[in-house]
């Protein structure tokens, strides 16, 4: 009779949906996504979530071990503010909520979320300063903002950011200089700063950057020398540093420039720098794809 009871228990367990226990979370996580779809007029959304189906079945959420790793809703209408409460889903991962209409400034608690590695809120209009402890997500990989409201300066703790490879701010008004911790930044691929307020002089230690492939400063106020360092960015492919006020390009002589796939800059007189042949190269504004790549 034991063995059959135990039989049966087993048969009762191994008979439990997969999806029922992976739709299991915690009030807290459930309580933080709800909170969003009200204050981001879920109602409204291109395709909104059904309150009272399984969770797994949102567009967007994605679940691992009873918790929320994924919130994708690129292009979704969403419109409104992101509240304090995203700081409860402790887990994230990946948040994509690029493309919609959200306004307001971002709110300190999403520095909350340690374990996330992608943050892309481009094409919104959210405004205000990054946070000052944008710092504290040290495994971002990806960071873009670019085409929103942005203002105030770049946050030095943006230099602790030692896993980021794709780093993108432009078209937005950030003012004040490019801090020099961003040599710490050694993994970036990408830096896009276009199209703001900033000033002052170039970094030296942007040298550093030896995996750097697009670097796009144009479109700002920065002045005074290309620094030397530059001609160790042996990988960059995109340069475009036109519409500012440098006075003195001394970091070009070195580079490469077989390897350009884009260099843009104010330089008309090219006669100091006879072995860069920027005539020969072809100059356009750097690509944005403006499509979701899930990423």
């Amino acid at each position: 009779m034991k063995i059959a009871k135990t039989l049966f228990l087993l048969l009762s367990i191994a008979l439990v949906p997969v999806a029922s226990i992976a739709n299991t979370i915690t009030k807290e996580e459930k309580s933080a996504l709800i909170d969003f779809y009200q204050q981001t007029n879920g109602k409204e959304w291109i395709t909104p979530w059904d309150l009272e189906a399984p969770i797994a079945t949102w567009k967007g959420v994605f679940l691992k071990d009873g918790h929320v790793v994924g919130l994708k809703l690129f292009n979704n209408n969403l419109k409104g503010t992101i509240p304090n409460s995203i700081g409860n889903l402790a887990h994230l991962k990946h948040l994509n909520l690029a493309f919609n209409n959200l306004t307001g400034v971002l709110p300190k608690e999403l520095t909350s979320l340690k374990e996330l590695r992608v943050l892309k809120l481009e094409m919104n209009r959210i405004k205000g300063a990054l946070p000052k402890e944008v710092g504290n997500l040290t495994n971002l990989v990806e960071l873009s903002m670019f085409n929103n409201f942005l203002s105030g300066e770049i946050p030095e703790s943006i230099a602790q950011l030692k896993q980021l490879k794709i780093l993108n701010l432009s078209s937005n008004n950030l003012r004040g200089s490019i801090p020099s911790g961003f040599g710490n930044l050694t993994k970036l691929v990408k830096l896009g700063l276009f199209e703001n307020n900033l000033e002052g002089s170039l970094p030296a230690d942007l040298g550093k950057l030896v995996k750097l492939q697009e670097l796009v400063l144009a479109n700002n106020d920065l002045a005074g020398e290309i620094p030397a360092e530059f001609a160790q960015l042996s990988n960059l492919k995109i340069l475009q540093i036109q519409n500012n006020k440098f006075n003195a390009y001394t970091g070009l002589e070195a580079m490469n420039t077989k390897h350009f796939l884009v260099f843009d800059t104010d330089s008309k007189d090219l006669s100091p720098y006879k072995n860069l042949d920027v005539q020969t190269l072809p100059t356009r504004m750097a690509d944005t794809k403006f499509v979701d790549d899930n990423k």
